[in-house]
């Protein structure tokens, strides 16, 4: 069976296999050695994630599987991208998703507890949420802006990515610091967000990148992970069918 790779997280997981998402992206680079699995949930925040996810990873042995098989099944990798809802301001039209930093903070410990206690040998990296551009908010709202003040901001998104990597720290597990590394670009905000909150193109690419040279550090590369069934260039033209007999 092909290794997988999941990816949890909300609607910036969701939108990763549109053209030119991160998602798709990491599709192509492990072709036909991974299959990459989409679990995006869009305007998902982690307290809502804790409820869905024994349904969105249930267990080999609900199909009667094994110990040694609900080993063989277990994904190489899953990236876990939440942040940019919990976030929002409890102030402001997406109160709803609001999560308070600290339980924001013991849900990911709780995200990152169930995957180890299903799949121990699972890579789990986190992924910060991105930064905010709150003038494009302002222009691209969900819902009725109060105040003059868009239902996110960027000072918020960073306490959330200091959150982020505080919990995996303390898991020892790898994280990437996406509030950061955006802003390290002048003009991140319209380079790499497309509505002040969603990536573009570039944005996707930063993710993409960004997640490969973790998986690279974890030992996850494709010179490493060999391609399912025999490749074309090792068909013995004058005997085709002997290559599917070994």
């Amino acid at each position: 069976m092909r290794p997988k790779i999941y990816l949890f997280g909300d609607s910036i997981t969701e939108y990763s296999f549109a053209e030119g998402g991160w998602g798709a992206a990491l599709t192509n680079h492990f072709s036909r050695r991974v299959d990459v699995v989409l679990r995006g949930f869009s305007g998902y925040n982690t307290r809502w994630a804790l409820k869905v996810i024994d349904k969105a990873f249930p267990p080999a042995s609900a199909a009667g599987s094994g110990g040694d098989e609900a080993e063989a099944e277990a994904p190489l990798a899953v990236t876990v991208f939440f942040g940019a809802n919990d976030a929002c301001l409890p102030d402001q039209y997406g109160a709803y998703q609001h999560v308070p930093v600290d339980e924001y903070k013991q849900n990911l410990r709780s995200i990152f507890s169930f995957f180890k206690r299903r799949w121990p040998k699972t890579h789990v990296v986190l992924i910060t949420p991105p930064p905010i551009d709150e003038a494009a908010r302002l222009l691209n709202p969900y819902g009725e802006i109060k105040l003059g003040l868009p239902e996110r901001t960027n000072e918020a998104a960073g306490s959330y990515a200091i959150a982020c990597l505080s919990v995996a720290s303390e898991c020892q597990t790898p994280a990437i610091d996406l509030w950061t590394k955006m802003q390290q670009i002048p003009g991140w905000q319209t380079a790499f967000l497309c509505d002040g909150l969603h990536l573009t193109e570039r944005g996707n690419r930063i993710v993409f990148e960004e997640v490969v040279a973790k998986f690279e550090e974890q030992g996850l590369r494709l010179e490493t992970l060999p391609a399912d069934f025999p490749l074309f260039t090792d068909i013995d033209p004058n005997d085709p069918l002997q290559a599917f007999e070994t």
